[in-house]
């Protein structure tokens, strides 16, 4: 598979994003572009000010959805806030007007979004599977069972990444390192390539473990 040329991945914030659903993948093509500075990932958010995620860290987005930026991947990370976000009609809209070219990925809780809007019926998916004490408690739901509830013709997969064709989920909060990771496979970066980049992160053996958990369905 030839490498794209200029792979740029646009990540999505929201007040309430998790941190590090949306950092990882960033941080991941941050450190990959000290190898191909061609590679580029911007903030895009719904408007052009300052966005609080989760625990109060704000961020200023790059772009927003009027500046509808050039993309071949758009990213959804989870937290509190994809429980708006499942109902927020301009990012569904946003969506649904991107190229069929363009990747539609998600970190943790973010694959409730394209599940809320039909996007997974007949794919494979995922999303966290580990509970916090709500969660796992009578008054709260496990993610990836949630995501069964609003996407009831999804396929659940509890693997770490899901590659269902233009659609890629990852389960878990820091399974954002291996979608960044994946995502370079899919623009068509070979394994030794990715795998030095992992090693200059000091994250070679989580690579190595985590690099065999991941389903493709073409």
């Amino acid at each position: 598979m030839p490498t794209i040329p200029g792979f740029r991945l646009g990540v999505y914030v929201f007040k309430d994003a998790e941190i590090v659903d949306y950092a990882a993948p960033y941080g991941v093509f941050s450190i990959a572009r000290r190898f191909d500075p061609e590679l580029d990932a911007f903030l895009i958010a719904d408007a052009m000010r300052p966005v609080q995620t989760q625990a109060g860290f704000t961020v200023l987005p790059n772009y927003s959805f009027a500046d509808a930026p050039s993309m071949n991947a758009f990213l959804i990370p989870g937290g509190f806030g994809t429980r708006q976000e499942t109902h927020n009609q301009r990012l569904h809209q946003y969506i649904r007007a991107l190229p069929q070219e363009c990747l539609l990925t998600s970190v943790c809780t973010g694959s409730w979004i394209y599940g809320a809007m039909g996007l997974l019926d007949g794919l494979a998916a995922t999303n966290r599977k580990e509970p916090d004490r709500l969660e796992q408690s009578n008054f709260g739901t496990v993610p990836i069972d949630r995501l069964a509830a609003i996407a009831p013709a999804c396929k659940i997969s509890r693997a770490r990444v899901v590659d269902s064709g233009r659609i890629i989920s990852a389960g878990g909060i820091a399974s954002g390192m291996e979608m960044g990771f994946h995502l370079l496979r899919r623009a068509g970066y070979d394994e030794p390539f990715i795998s030095e980049v992992a090693r200059v992160m000091e994250y070679s053996q989580a690579y190595e473990i985590y690099r065999q958990d991941i389903e493709v369905f073409n």
